[in-house]
């Protein structure tokens, strides 16, 4: 009888996940056979002389939008396919943002913001009424181990985003208002659709397609070293860094960029003057590291200046303009800016902006020695809300003119883009913020933890990963920072100290000479509750196990093969172990593992 039971209930277990397992192929029939809509400037569907050609090839979808009439029409956006009524409202998704700092979760009813930072909310870009706008990459999941990834493979003219609801999903491509001629088309960006079972695969069939329209930047390996921000801020002082580099020399020479942040410059767009900083001679002090053999590294925000810069007074005419022609208050459209605000934003369609900055990061490259930019701010190259100099361009070309005029200058230089557009900023950056900034709390660990595991994929297959800096010291409990410690082991991209390393006990330091430099590789974890990972290195598999809940936790991951454990910080041994590892981590804990088989 209980024979019969068991075989009921696995054909009943079969029968339904079939049953939602169709969820997946329906929604990609649907999506496919939906008809795409074209919305003009203020919102009414374009005429019918402007048709919209999609080309469905397998998994990929090519997209022209073209004015068969006689008059040129201004177009807004158009929806490419809409879904409605086939996923439930309880289906769990994952979402980019269009900027760095956004990215969200949840459940397609109930939404979850990771970050503390929104598109909409903080970054005031518009949405329509009822539906929640995400970007470049939209992961679902209907059924376990039966996934959905709707991901735009390129960003060189326009923004591809999805509009989602309870019950209905957009697949929407932006087009800014621009005036299509007639007889002329628009190129848009190319939808893939794909689904699987193993969310790791689908995830490198997608960046192998984006590697086709943007290769990658590539720069060897990902850089460790040393950022001043998180010890010191904006009053840095040169003995400050000359105290940090003499200590980095002696005891962790792995550290080989030294970073100056923010705080340099008498204003924002006045890279190249003096400010108090550094006794007004920022130069020296990347001549010093230079000539005690570590790398030179700075903070710069290319795009924007303030109202008392000397490039806004003398240089109105390179910034974005408001209808009136005057230059764009960043803070009337979007976030202000988080010091020397309200911002405005150099036009990086103007042929002079272009060549400033190709002189700026020339000068700073070749004269200053810098091999490492920092470049921050990035989101507003791409402004919403203004007038650019080409009238015909759009946001994505504004920015990706400016950042292609930066790497003429930057030459062979590490370039990390920083509160960047994100998928505007492929093949045009060796290494990407993959997170808020760091702070010494639990919530800030876990928060940014969370954000830099879902986007870990990106590491080594679109660019560097950057979680933001390991911080060791402060006023913290130990099992808090060994979570955060296996968290960012467990990215296996950069890897920066954000430490007044004069201050950092022993332990600590041998903590972070075990991080650096880091593995190149990101954990692979079984599932989105990211609590055990696995990474193959040069030496073997390691393991990160992650409790993110305030008890203690067993936790179990599958070995290969028999192996000794051991602990990867302090080397101590767990034993021998066949088939399974498993281990009680406490409560906001985390753990790193070798294994050897020998």
């Amino acid at each position: 009888m209980k024979k019969h039971s068991l075989i009921l209930t696995t054909c009943l277990l079969l029968v339904h996940l079939l049953a939602r397992a169709g969820e997946t192929d329906r929604f990609i029939k649907a999506l496919k056979a939906s008809p795409a809509t074209v919305y003009q400037s203020g919102g009414a569907v374009a005429p019918a002389t402007v048709k919209v050609v999609r080309n469905w090839s397998g998994e990929l979808c090519d997209v022209r939008v073209v004015n068969t009439g006689g008059q040129p029409v201004k177009l807004k956006e158009v929806v490419l396919g809409a879904v409605g009524r086939v996923l439930p409202s309880s289906t769990p998704f994952y979402a980019e943002g269009f900027q760095m700092l956004t990215q969200t979760a949840g459940t397609l009813a109930a939404p979850k913001t990771l970050g503390n930072y929104t598109d909409e909310g903080h970054y005031k870009i518009p949405k329509p009424e009822g539906y929640l706008a995400v970007y470049n990459l939209l992961r679902l999941y209907p059924v376990k181990d039966v996934q959905l990834l709707l991901g735009y493979t390129s960003s060189n003219r326009f923004v591809g985003k999805f509009y989602l609801s309870a019950d209905t999903i957009k697949a929407v491509i932006d087009l800014e208002d621009l005036e299509l001629a007639p007889g002329k088309e628009f190129k848009l960006e190319e939808l893939m659709v794909l689904s699987g079972r193993d969310g790791n695969n689908l995830l490198d069939r997608f960046a192998a397609r984006i590697h086709h329209f943007h290769p990658r930047l590539e720069f060897k390996a990902p850089p460790a070293g040393w950022c001043s921000w998180y010890c010191f801020g904006p009053r840095v002082t040169a003995q400050n860094i000359y105290d940090n580099l003499d200590y980095i020399k002696t005891n962790i020479p792995a550290l080989k960029y030294i970073q100056l942040d923010d705080g340099y410059q008498p204003h924002m767009g006045d890279w190249l003057e003096v400010g108090n900083s550094f006794g007004g001679n920022v130069q020296q002090v990347l001549h010093t590291i230079r000539d005690k053999g570590f790398e030179p590294a700075i903070w710069v925000a290319p795009f924007i200046c303030d109202s008392n810069s000397t490039i806004f007074k003398q240089h109105p005419e390179w910034l974005v303009k408001d209808k009136n022609g005057k230059p764009l208050r960043s803070d009337l459209v979007t976030f202000g800016g988080w010091r020397l605000k309200p911002w405005y934003v150099l036009d990086g369609t103007h042929p002079e902006v272009q060549r400033h900055f190709e002189q700026l990061f020339r000068t700073m490259r070749n004269d200053w020695g810098v091999t490492y930019f920092k470049l921050d701010a990035n989101f507003w190259g791409a402004i919403h809300g203004g007038v650019y100099y080409d009238k015909n361009a759009t946001r994505v070309e504004a920015y990706r003119r400016g950042m292609t005029a930066i790497l003429k200058g930057t030459r062979d230089a590490f370039i990390l883009g920083c509160n960047h557009p994100l998928w505007p900023s492929l093949g045009l950056v060796h290494g990407s913020r993959s997170s808020m900034d760091i702070k010494r709390t639990w919530t800030v660990f876990e928060k940014s933890g969370r954000e830099n595991l879902y986007r870990s994929w990106q590491n080594g297959r679109l660019w560097w990963n950057d979680p933001d800096c390991l911080v060791l010291t402060g006023n913290m409990p130990d099992n808090e920072f060994n979570f955060h410690a296996a968290l960012i082991y467990a990215t296996g991209g950069m890897l920066l100290s954000g430490d007044d390393l004069t201050k950092i006990s022993p332990e600590r330091l041998d903590m972070l000479r075990k991080a650096a430099p880091p593995t190149a590789k990101a954990a692979a974890f079984t599932d989105t509750n990211f609590e055990v990972g696995e990474v193959n290195t040069a030496t073997g598999k390691n393991i990160i196990l992650l409790n993110w809940q305030t008890s203690p936790k067993k936790l179990t991951v599958k070995l290969d093969k028999p192996c000794e454990v051991l602990d990867y910080w302090t080397g101590k041994s767990y034993g021998r172990h066949t088939g399974t590892f498993t281990m009680e981590v406490g409560g906001h804990d985390g753990k790193v593992f070798i294994t050897q088989s020998r």
